[in-house]
C-alpha cells in the first residue's frame, strides 16, 4: 500500500519522463502546498528558474481557487515580460482538478500558450 506522496511521486516520474522545457519553450512546473500555490518556469536544458510567482504575494483574503488564479495570471505576466509566450505544462504529479487547473485556465486566459 502506498502513501499519497509515494503516489504523486510515481506519477511526477512519468510525467517528468515525457515533459522536458528549453529556453524557447520551458516547463510550466506547478508545486501546491496545503496554504500556498507556487509556479515556475523552468529551463531544463541549462537547468535555470526563468520566472517564478505565487500566492506569498497575495494579501487578499480569497480562496485558494481564487488565489490560484491570481498567480496564473502573474506567472503569465512576468513570463511575457521576460519575452516568453509559450511553455509545457508540468502538473507535478497533482490532478488536473481545482487549484491546478484553475491556475492553467488563469495563464492560458492572460495569453500563454500551451
Amino acid at each position: 500500500m502506498s502513501t499519497n506522496l509515494e503516489r504523486r511521486t510515481r506519477i511526477k516520474a512519468h510525467i517528468r519522463h515525457k515533459v522536458s522545457g528549453s529556453a524557447q519553450k520551458p516547463r510550466l512546473t506547478v508545486f501546491r502546498s496545503n496554504t500556498q500555490i507556487y509556479a515556475q518556469l523552468i529551463d531544463d536544458v541549462t537547468g535555470i528558474t526563468l520566472a517564478s510567482a505565487s500566492s506569498l504575494g497575495v494579501k487578499d483574503k480569497v480562496t485558494k481557487t481564487e488565489q490560484a488564479a491570481k498567480v496564473g495570471a502573474l506567472v503569465a505576466k512576468v513570463a511575457q515580460d521576460a519575452g516568453i509566450t509559450e511553455v509545457v505544462f508540468d502538473r507535478n504529479g497533482y490532478l488536473y482538478h481545482g487549484r491546478v487547473k484553475q491556475l492553467a485556465d488563469a495563464a492560458r486566459e492572460a495569453g500563454l500558450k500551451f
